[in-house]
């Protein structure tokens, strides 16, 4: 129900998100914790009350307690990453890929739930995030393990379409005073 309602709010100028809000979301080939995971993770790193009031729900009801904790820390430690990451990266001074991060990031390492699984959310939130070095290395990790490429864009394309919505009726709500 949280997903028609989010669907109907979508302005009319707006409606390829309300279709590709349905369709990333209720058509996606992905498996129910895939989907659901990377969907609450997205909500979260969209930075949008109304997508995340909206989602959250619904996610919390499809995934696995160690499963919706883990989907939350993935948005929560990339939200940290992708800024780290990100601005290493784009700093021209190269020395700065030299120097040790020293930021825990334990739960990489030990997510609660598969690591692909982790890894394809944690793709999806750096998509959000626009960390190119992020990206590349949980599309690696994901590809190393197998992971077939039609998958991976699954994950960024329901963040993309996320990330959309959340902005469009973020916006709306700020014109609507």
């Amino acid at each position: 129900m949280a997903l028609d309602e989010l669907k109907s709010a979508i302005p009319d100028y707006a409606k390829d998100l309300r279709l590709n809000l349905g369709s990333v979301i209720g058509n996606s080939d992905l498996p129910q914790q895939q989907l659901w995971g990377t969907v609450l993770a997205c909500a979260i790193a969209s930075r949008s009350p109304i997508v995340l009031r909206e989602l959250e729900p619904v996610a919390k009801e499809s995934l696995s307690p160690e499963a919706y904790t883990a989907a939350k820390s993935a948005a929560a430690i990339m939200a940290m990453n992708n800024v780290f990451y990100r601005t290493r990266h784009l700093l021209s001074d190269p020395e700065y890929g030299t120097l040790r991060a020293g930021l825990r990031m334990n739960v990489i390492g030990n997510p609660g739930v598969e690591k692909t699984d982790f890894e394809l959310w944690s793709l999806a939130v750096s998509a959000i995030n626009g960390c190119g070095q992020c990206l590349d290395s949980h599309e690696q990790v994901l590809r190393g393990a197998g992971v077939e490429r039609g998958v991976i864009q699954e994950a960024f394309k329901i963040a993309s379409v996320i990330q959309a919505v959340g902005v469009t009726l973020d916006s709306e709500a700020v014109l609507a005073g």
